[in-house]
């Protein structure tokens, strides 16, 4: 079943592009015709993109990673700021911060220092700050609550981008093509749909146009991330069966401590020395007892030529 149909997009004005004279040509293939100077998108089209996203981006969610929804306009940021923020998502409505996603670590940084100033806040060592001190903190705190507050819980890179007017937000699409973070974005007969790696063909300047496009695609995000949940429930319940059951574990090989592997290593090394040492005290002995058994031999031989001189 598709997300959303022909006739709700065009209740919702999805089908009005720009003027002719404003159009990019790459966009012709989603142009169903001209009318009054103005460009129609092919609803039918948009139908097709909009299902295409929204199975791309529910696999992405049942994996578990991350979507950042991004859209600065003023037609979209409270209808992304109520529906993204409804599926716990990070989204992005005030300034687009140069380098959120190829300087990463400096915006988690700018983050970590909002959480800093609320701990300071809570533990009260923000009382012991002069009025001055404070009043520069709290508008600190302020701006970084508004620019930032909304991608808090993002830890690492978002899997993939939503977009929210592709001219607009042209700095994030770049950020994401340089990391190689796939784009999805509702896209206008005048954008630029070539570095757009999911495009949804629909006006991005009409609210109900939005709404209609941002609940179908929040919807699979939602739909991802319950089946992410029922799958560990599922997982986790079988783990206890399993216990219960007493199922045979399989039987690994014995793990030894490198220091008690060590020790016996040691005692071995010992215990050949021992044995080495031994065998050469042997070796000597037995050399000793046949040199003097020379001797007697010799002595003897001695004593009986003597016998035989003397008895001649």
């Amino acid at each position: 079943m598709s997300r959303t149909d022909f006739n709700t997009l065009l209740e919702a004005g999805a089908h009005f592009g720009h003027l002719k004279r404003k159009w990019n040509p790459k966009m012709a293939p989603y142009i169903f015709m001209e009318k009054n100077g103005i460009h129609i998108i092919d609803l039918h089209k948009t139908v097709i993109k909009i299902d295409e996203a929204a199975a791309a981006i529910k696999q992405i969610a049942k994996s578990g990673r991350r979507v950042l929804f991004v859209a600065t306009k003023k037609q979209a940021k409270d209808i992304v700021a109520e529906k993204v923020a409804a599926i716990g998502m990070p989204y992005v409505t005030e300034r687009w911060a140069g380098g959120m996603l190829t300087n990463f670590p400096t915006i988690r940084k700018a983050v970590k220092k909002m959480a800093t100033i609320d701990k300071m806040t809570a533990d009260g060592t923000f009382n012991n700050f002069s009025k001055r001190e404070k009043l520069q903190i709290e508008r600190q705190r302020a701006k970084l609550e508004k620019n930032l507050g909304s991608i808090a819980d993002l830890t690492r890179l978002p899997a993939a981008l939503f977009v929210v007017d592709v001219m607009k937000e042209s700095n994030a699409v770049k950020e994401a093509k340089r990391l190689n973070i796939p784009v999805f974005a509702i896209v206008d007969t005048c954008c630029d749909p070539t570095d757009i790696d999911y495009v949804i063909p629909a006006n991005d300047d009409a609210s109900n146009s939005i709404a209609v496009i941002l609940t179908a695609i929040c919807a699979a995000v939602a739909e991802g991330t319950e089946e992410r949940r029922l799958e560990k429930e599922k997982e986790a319940q079988e783990g206890i069966v399993s216990e219960e059951e007493g199922a045979p574990k399989k039987e690994g090989k014995p793990r030894i401590k490198k220091a008690v592997k060590a020790t016996i290593d040691a005692e071995e090394a010992a215990v050949a020395e021992v044995v080495a040492a031994t065998e050469q005290a042997a070796t000597a002995a037995a050399e000793v007892v046949e040199a003097a058994a020379e001797v007697v031999e010799a002595a003897a031989e001695k004593v009986e030529a003597a016998a035989e001189a003397q008895a001649e």
